[in-house]
């Protein structure tokens, strides 16, 4: 049978603080959003997005998946109602855009609930550390009697520990029905998802529990909110890193995106950051302090430490990054060294080139932006600045100091430098001439 997944996401999101909708606020490196619509896309057949009248790059961030319009924020009940054309004929679950971090095997857990056969409505729970400000659920042997706002319940009742997360499954006509029968006889005149439970224990239907972990169900309402999700997804990472053969010497200090593709045998030094688009391959070494963005690391590189690669950057096996050094938009060939405080930006460089301390390539003049081509086992002297377009034949030798404006043929040695000149004694006149002027 086939089941949906209505996803609310018209909040404002006010306690944010942003002019961007709180549901495309980014956790490792992804929109929140698309942490849930990728869960769910593992589980469920179908995924609906409800999003604001003026939150249009919600709907944008849904797809493929389609998006619809709740012009009138009159209650989550009524959100829920506003994606009913895509209910079909089999379960429907709503979830909450601002609850990211549901696992898939808690999605089929749910549904798995649902498919025994005993209970027409399941619903999501937890045992927080904090409750206070949850719902109690009451019931028992994970059958649930009614569900309690914190300011509403007894002494008793708050004494419970397991607490209502807020998403509800169901077949797709009970789940309508009860849907349309919430009522808004509240302090806000809204119509609330929770009205759902006692609706269908009204009519007889029996409402099972489904207790997942407080991490999974974190809702996600403030940036320190946020950042307490980003600490769960970040631990999350770094587990499965280590899982798959990854030696991360300091894990807590390591920030990875969900996209980051690392292979085993790899050694993360501490205070390594990873941001979108990053692929490192086995045995790779990447050290203390750097930071990687959309780049490809071969097999047995060295990064860092101090490092910086940028997007584009791909850098071969066994070469060399060190230091302060930058790479941008460039390929560096096998065996590759740029140890020392280098820029290599819009390049090709060949296997085997060292490229000296203090290089450059000057690749933008202001207006666009040239390619430097360096070719297979070129020396390049400390201190050289190599201004694109420009390219330099295999084995060529620049030497230190030049700046290079023209091509090098293979096998060429570059000087592109002013000859030094030597005066004996000047330097003692030069002084002598400017305490007297002062």
């Amino acid at each position: 049978m086939s089941a949906t997944a209505v996803i609310l996401a018209a909040g404002f999101g006010t306690r944010m603080k942003s002019s961007l909708p709180k549901t495309l606020h980014k956790i490792a490196g992804k929109p929140m959003l698309r942490h849930l619509i990728d869960s769910c896309a593992e589980v469920f057949d179908r995924i609906v997005v409800v999003v604001g009248p003026e939150t249009a790059q919600v709907g944008r961030e849904a797809a493929p998946w389609p998006a619809v319009v709740q012009h009138d924020r009159l209650g989550t009940a009524h959100a829920a109602l506003q994606a009913a054309a895509y209910f079909g004929d089999g379960e429907v679950a709503v979830l909450y855009a601002d609850n990211p971090l549901i696992t898939p095997d808690t999605l089929r857990r749910l549904l798995d609930r649902r498919a025994a056969g005993d209970a027409g409505l399941a619903l999501l729970a937890m045992r927080p550390g904090d409750p206070a400000r949850y719902g109690r659920v009451i019931g028992a042997d994970g059958f649930v009697e009614r569900i309690v706002e914190y300011k509403d319940a007894t002494e008793a009742e708050r004494a419970v520990g397991l607490c209502n997360a807020g998403v509800l499954c169901a077949d797709a006509g009970r789940m309508l029905a009860w849907l349309h029968a919430v009522k808004d006889g509240n302090a806000q005149k809204e119509f609330y998802l929770t009205d759902v439970v006692t609706l269908a224990r009204a009519d007889g239907a029996l409402v099972a529990s489904v207790e997942a972990p407080e991490s999974e169900l974190l809702g996600i309402n403030s940036r320190a909110e946020q950042a307490r999700a980003e600490a769960e997804v970040q631990r999350r990472l770094r587990e499965a890193a280590m899982e798959a053969g990854v030696t991360l010497v300091a894990p807590e200090t390591v920030t990875f995106c969900t996209d980051t593709m690392i292979a085993n045998d790899v050694i993360v030094e501490p205070n390594v950051v990873f941001g979108p688009g990053v692929r490192i391959e086995t045995g790779a070494h990447i050290r203390s302090f750097s930071h990687l963005e959309g780049c490809h690391v071969h097999q047995g590189a060295i990064i860092g430490p101090f490092a910086r690669l940028r997007p584009g950057a791909d850098v071969g096996p066994a070469a060399h990054v060190g230091n302060f050094v930058e790479i941008k938009a460039s390929t560096l060939g096998a065996g590759v060294k740029a140890n020392h405080l280098s820029y290599i930006g819009d390049a090709s460089v060949g296997a085997g080139t060292n490229i000296g301390a203090g290089t450059i390539t000057c690749n933008y003049d202001g207006f666009s932006k040239f390619r430097t081509t360096i070719g297979a086992n070129v020396f390049v002297g400390s201190d050289s600045v190599l201004v694109a377009p420009i390219s330099i034949g295999d084995g060529a030798f620049v030497t230190a100091g030049s700046v290079i404006t023209a091509d090098v043929e293979a096998d060429a040695m570059a000087f592109g430098r002013a000859r030094m000149d030597v005066k004996p004694g000047r330097a003692a006149v030069f002084r002598a001439a400017h305490k007297k002027a002062k």
